[in-house]
C-alpha cells in the first residue's frame, strides 16, 4: 500500500533532507515523485528550514507530491523530529494537495504533510513567497542560513 506525502521545505530533491537520498541512505523503498502540487497556507523561514502554516485565505504554498511505501513515514518523521503525542514544531497531518498535471484524471491527492505548531508562528519570519526553494536562492545570505 502507497501513502502520498507533499513535501515543500528541506526535504524537496536537491535540499538538505532530500526525501529520496534519505530514504536510499537507510535502504527503504525508493519515494516515487508525482509532480509539482499545492496545499493551503503560508511558509516562514526559521534561517535554514521553512515552516508551513495551514491558512484558509486563498494562500497557497508549493513543494512536491511523492508516493512512498509506508515504511518511509517513520524516517520523515525522523527527519521532523515529530513523536506522535508530544509537542513537536513540526506536525504530521492530512492534507489535499492540488496536482499541477492530474493523476488519473484527479487533481487533488490526499497526502500526509508537516505543517508546523501555530503556536512557534513568532519565532519565525513570515515569507511573502509560495515557494520556499525560490525565497531561499534569491535572499540574501544570512549567517547561519
Amino acid at each position: 500500500m502507497s501513502i502520498y506525502v507533499f513535501v515543500y521545505g528541506t526535504l524537496r530533491t536537491g535540499e538538505i533532507n532530500d526525501l529520496a537520498q534519505a530514504a536510499a541512505r537507510r535502504g527503504l523503498p525508493e519515494a516515487h515523485w508525482v509532480g509539482p502540487a499545492t496545499v493551503p497556507g503560508m511558509l516562514v523561514d526559521f534561517g535554514s528550514w521553512p515552516g508551513l502554516i495551514p491558512v484558509d485565505d486563498g494562500r497557497r504554498v508549493r513543494g512536491d507530491v511523492y508516493r512512498v511505501d509506508p515504511a518511509l513515514i517513520a524516517l520523515m518523521d525522523e527527519i521532523e523530529e515529530y513523536v506522535p503525542g508530544q509537542a513537536c514544531c513540526f506536525v504530521r497531518r492530512e492534507t489535499i494537495a492540488r496536482l499541477d498535471s492530474p493523476l488519473n484524471g484527479a487533481r487533488d491527492v490526499h497526502c500526509q504533510y508537516y505543517p508546523i505548531d501555530p503556536s512557534l508562528r513568532a519565532l519565525a519570519v513570515d515569507i511573502p513567497a509560495d515557494d520556499w526553494i525560490a525565497y531561499r536562492q534569491s535572499r540574501p545570505a544570512t549567517k547561519g542560513t
